[in-house]
């Protein structure tokens, strides 16, 4: 079967594998749709935490199912999502239900050989029924499951002000659920076009430009008092580091992006609004669960995400393009 691997840094190569083998528990899944995200576009440049090569990229992925080990309420022809993070089941976080963090977490297309091939063999235990749902709304569910679980994570409640950094689509993800959720969200971003599809997309009725003093814009927003939750999505060392200055007294800091360094606070400031810091890592069974009820009521728009496309055969060619920010790329998706 056809694979791509990204061989090493900034070199994607087409070849051929064996099949997956069919194992007990598992079934062999076609992929149909695999999104590009920002890990793989790190991978592909050489600054993605925790990476070594060669590696099968892909973890935002659809497809139907071929076959199926034994007897299972899963059959071929069935359309399924991938929830990507395999977790061990044994260690403390698994055994208290958050599997999204184990102890010796593997992801595919990060840790281990991801979707960017015709067929991959998976765990019924990660495989989500997507009945209702096109190709491209059950390969996003992924992305999206983060800023679920973000959300989730930090308890957003009715009426409360939801101030989310970076628009890109895991931000995206956030301000749409923070929003359902009923918070009053704000974005900001360093890009003005960004901000505007945030208005467009997400319902976000507050913008605050990052570089143009973004503290006096949010406590002119806030009469003062700043939001109550901050999320940064941006993966950005600069301004994880400037988010604790907007959160308000009292309020809570969640890091969704992950940077490769340390991130410091100045403790006095941290201790005098009696912040909360949370990191937020990937998503559970429940997030996805509650993203695809979204996304199958409408409540969500998958659509407007995707503004590039190419076919498998295609990707390599079209991979360094999407790079380039004059492409003006949110999600690109690869088509088999």
């Amino acid at each position: 079967m056809k694979t791509i691997i990204c061989e090493q840094v900034e070199r994607f190569v087409m070849t051929e594998q064996e099949e997956p083998e069919l194992t007990e528990g598992c079934a062999v899944v076609q992929i149909r749709r695999i999104g590009i995200c920002g890990t793989d576009l790190h991978a592909y440049k050489g600054n993605q935490p925790f990476f070594t090569y060669p590696k099968v990229l892909g973890h935002e992925l659809s497809g139907t199912i071929v076959r199926v080990a034994g007897e299972s309420e899963w059959k071929a022809g069935d359309l399924v999502s991938i929830i990507p993070y395999m977790h061990c089941g044994k260690c403390l976080a698994c055994r208290e239900g958050k599997t999204n963090c184990c102890t010796s977490m593997q992801v595919l297309g990060v840790h281990m050989d991801g979707g960017m091939r015709e067929r991959i063999a998976v765990p019924l235990s990660h495989l989500v029924r997507a009945d209702g749902l096109t190709l491209d709304e059950a390969a996003l569910l992924e992305p999206l499951s983060i800023g679920a679980h973000a959300v989730r994570r930090a308890q957003v409640k009715e009426g409360q002000r939801a101030l989310v950094i970076g628009a890109g689509p895991i931000g995206l993800g956030v301000m749409a659920f923070a929003r359902l959720a009923g918070a009053e969200v704000i974005a900001m971003d360093v890009n003005e076009e960004r901000l505007d599809f945030c208005r467009r997309w997400a319902g976000v009725k507050q913008t605050v430009h990052a570089l143009q003093e973004p503290l006096a814009a949010l406590r002119e927003l806030t009469e003062g008092e700043l939001p109550q939750v901050v999320f940064d999505a941006t993966g950005n060392g600069r301004s994880m580091t400037a988010a604790f200055d907007y959160a308000a007294h009292g309020g809570t800091l969640v890091y969704v992006g992950l940077v490769k360094g340390d991130i410091t606070f100045h403790d006095p400031e941290f201790h005098k609004r009696e912040l909360t810091l949370m990191g937020s890592r990937n998503a559970t069974a429940d997030d996805f669960g509650h993203v695809l009820e979204a996304v199958r009521s409408g409540a969500v728009q998958v659509g407007p995400l995707i503004t590039h496309r190419a076919a498998f055969t295609q990707m390599i060619d079209e991979f360094e393009q999407w790079l380039l920010p004059e492409q003006r790329v949110i999600k690109a998706i690869v088509e088999l």
